[in-house]
């Protein structure tokens, strides 16, 4: 629940963040989501046009949670593959602590299944940019073909999200296995 402190702005956001990723996008309401940020629909008008830009600043927002481990971790320092280490244990963490739900982008896109529509694409900017970090952080590790590395944990990162939320935490570890495994860490 959003702090009533927080601009109306912030409230509609974090709602609608939070009954998006809990419930589904489409079935919750905008009716909903103004009653349990407590703003009318003229404050939703103002800083929103309507529900799909509402969605796409929540898919916006995770977006820049990501990249902010993402920052966070190479601040932290170390070497390039105890950066890759750390980004393996960040996303089993994210699975198991943040995202228990499977991920927000694949939930969003089963959604919104035109792919040129504003939804998909920022969807797939996210994607990219993830992939492509990736693929930098494996290859400032002497990861041999880092591209096809960052691919696969791509593809790893995204049966983590969706195992985790079918069957429980164990995923997690098995995650992590697979993951050092692919990326050469033993």
């Amino acid at each position: 629940m959003p702090s009533e402190s927080s601009s109306p702005r912030d409230r509609l956001l974090e709602t609608a963040a939070g009954l998006f990723y809990a419930e589904g996008i489409k079935g919750v309401g905008v009716d909903r989501i103004l009653s349990e940020a407590g703003t009318t629909r003229a404050t939703m008008y103002r800083h929103f046009p309507g529900k799909e830009a509402l969605v796409a600043a929540y898919l916006e927002r995770e977006d820049a949670i990501i990249r902010g481990y993402f920052a966070a971790a190479a601040e932290a320092g170390g070497s390039p593959t105890e950066l890759v280490a750390a980004v393996i244990e960040g996303i089993a963490e994210d699975a198991t602590r943040y995202h228990r739900r499977g991920c927000p982008f694949i939930n969003a896109a089963a959604e919104y299944p035109d792919a040129d529509g504003e939804i998909r694409q920022i969807i797939e900017r996210h994607r990219t940019w993830f992939r492509s970090t990736l693929a930098a952080v494996l290859d400032a590790a002497s990861v041999a073909d880092a591209e096809r590395v960052a691919a696969s944990l791509v593809l790893l990162r995204d049966a983590a999200l969706v195992g985790v939320y079918l069957d429980g935490d164990t995923v997690s570890a098995d995650f992590r296995r697979t993951a050092r495994s692919v990326v050469g860490l033993g």
